[in-house]
């Protein structure tokens, strides 16, 4: 009998997200596959919302476990770690556990007396001038106000490279603990040598934090003259000013925001008001705001307007905003006027969906613990996102069945070309993560799997939820909530996990697919 000149099946292809082969109880009562400390952080940071809880943890003990690893391998891989934080904030945009991830980081490394790789660090998650006071408010408020020697460096950097006229005024504002000066105080930043007019603006910051009443800003700076000006305005005159022939210039060229201007006018914003200001604002307050549109009664034309700057592709792009949003916005603001452009504006930030050949099962997990809120500031959840992808994948794909499943499943009938949004009505709460009843229901010989879950699935239906789908057919999961335990074992063998809904980890299908193995999207 032949033992070793046997036909067997490749191995295939590796991605990064990699099981110990060490196995516990989930938070469901399942069984839970443990993650090495790279993939476990990975998972946890692109989905944690510092401060939030989640249907099965504290807010408080997510971040506890988010520090203690962030702490452990700043010291044991710093280049991996520094890797992962400058790609969180900058293509994953998650803003406030890169600067957390940044501050803890140095203060593992200067526990451990190690040298090195702080100050880029800091730098490197500051991507919003308001960013550096927030980063001294965390850091103080855990460390005291006595800063090392990296943390000063680094702050000293962004503030270089962030502030200007323009930064002053959307976020130097009396509502912060720490301000612009108080940021130029504590870490001494010189004026950048290709910006010499920063040296002037420093000043200005910082007579604005201490002298605000005999602040003056530069003259050499336009955007400051122009808007201490305008803010000089008695009342009385203000409203007519705005709605007046030229008062969308004005108020470009003073800077003064939307969320500064009914504070300003000392009354409420009517439609002329919303109209002279619109022009300047940009694509992420639009969207935020088409309710208020609607309520103020904005004109057809200057919400056609609208409607074509929040759906243009490069608008999309640039705003860098999660798909998700989109869907709160047409929840927030159902008028018939943005239903099509947010339709457009979803499908464009979902462009880089791969578009899968042969024939793929989609299941979306509806399961309760899918309901819990990402963020206090948004109505929606990881359910929503889910079936976003869910759907986008089924719209992309050549021969999809998309399936939602919980205690129950169901297979989401989506008619050729319908729109994404109309689809996501027909998706249900349905209790508990039954995910190998789900797979057992529907697999058919299909291509590949993908299913959009927590991951934490019910013990009832066995330990290895994909045991129905043969051990060559590839299994992506994306993992939308970053608990500890995986539902299966991922990194090899035809067994993948994903991070986060985002360009990265929507690219490393194909990549996969294509034999060849997946590294980190940083390392790319």
């Amino acid at each position: 009998m032949s033992r070793f000149n046997i036909r067997k099946a490749k191995a295939g292809p590796l991605s990064p997200v990699t099981t110990t082969g060490q196995r516990t109880v989930n938070h469901a009562g399942g069984t839970g596959h443990l993650r090495d400390a790279k993939s476990e952080l990975f998972l946890l940071a692109v989905a944690n919302l510092v401060g939030q809880d989640t249907f099965y943890e504290k807010g408080g003990d997510r971040d506890d476990r988010f520090t203690v690893l962030v702490r452990d391998l700043a010291v044991s891989d710093p280049e991996w770690t520094l890797g992962l934080l400058r790609w969180l904030r900058t293509e994953a945009f998650m803003r406030t556990a890169a600067l957390v991830g940044a501050a803890e980081f140095t203060r593992a490394r200067l526990d451990a007396k190690a040298a090195g790789f702080s100050r880029q660090a800091v730098d490197a998650v500051l991507q919003r001038p308001d960013e550096p006071g927030e980063l001294l408010a965390y850091w103080t408020s855990r460390y005291g106000r006595n800063l090392p020697q990296p943390l000063k460096r680094g702050l000293a950097d962004a503030a270089r490279r962030l502030y200007n006229g323009r930064a002053l005024l959307k976020y130097d504002t009396a509502s912060k603990g720490y301000r612009f000066g108080d940021v130029l105080e504590l870490t001494h930043p010189a004026p950048h040598p290709e910006k010499p007019w920063q040296g002037a603006l420093f000043k200005y910051a910082l007579d604005r934090r201490h002298h605000p009443d005999e602040a003056t800003p530069p003259a050499a700076d336009r955007l400051l003259t122009a808007n201490r000006e305008l803010l000089a305005l008695p009342v009385e005159q203000r409203r007519a000013v705005v709605t007046g022939e030229g008062g969308a210039e004005r108020l470009a060229a003073a800077g003064l925001t939307w969320e500064a201007l009914a504070g300003w006018l000392q009354g409420p914003l009517d439609a002329a008001v919303w109209e002279a200001v619109i022009p300047s604002m940009g694509p992420m307050a639009l969207v935020r705001n088409l309710r208020n549109f609607d309520q103020a009664g904005v004109s057809d034309e200057v919400a056609a307007e609208v409607a074509r700057r929040i759906s243009d592709p490069a608008e999309v792009a640039r705003s860098k905003q999660f798909p998700f949003r989109y869907l709160a916005a047409h929840r927030h603001a159902p008028s018939l006027r943005w239903g099509h452009a947010l339709e457009r504006a979803l499908g464009h930030s979902l462009a880089n969906v791969p578009s899968l050949p042969g024939r793929t099962l989609i299941l979306v997990d509806r399961s309760g613990s899918m309901f819990d809120r990402p963020s206090a500031q948004t109505q929606l959840n990881r359910a929503d996102s889910a079936a976003i992808f869910g759907t986008a994948l089924k719209v992309r794909a050549a021969d999809a069945d998309l399936v939602e499943f919980g205690n129950d499943s169901h297979l989401i009938k989506v008619g050729k070309g319908e729109s994404v949004l109309k689809v996501l009505e027909r998706f249900h709460d349905l209790g508990g993560t039954e995910t190998a009843k789900a797979v057992r229901t529907h697999y058919r010989r299909h291509d590949r799997v993908v299913i959009v879950t927590d991951e934490q699935a019910y013990q009832a239906w066995g330990g290895d939820p994909l045991a129905e789908v043969p051990a060559h057919i590839p299994v992506y999961t994306w993992n939308l909530a970053g608990y500890r335990t995986g539902h299966a074992l991922s990194g090899s063998a035809h067994r993948h996990t994903f991070g986060g809904l985002s360009d990265a980890a929507f690219r490393l299908i194909p990549l996969l697919e294509a034999g060849r193995n997946a590294a980190w999207p940083w390392e790319r």
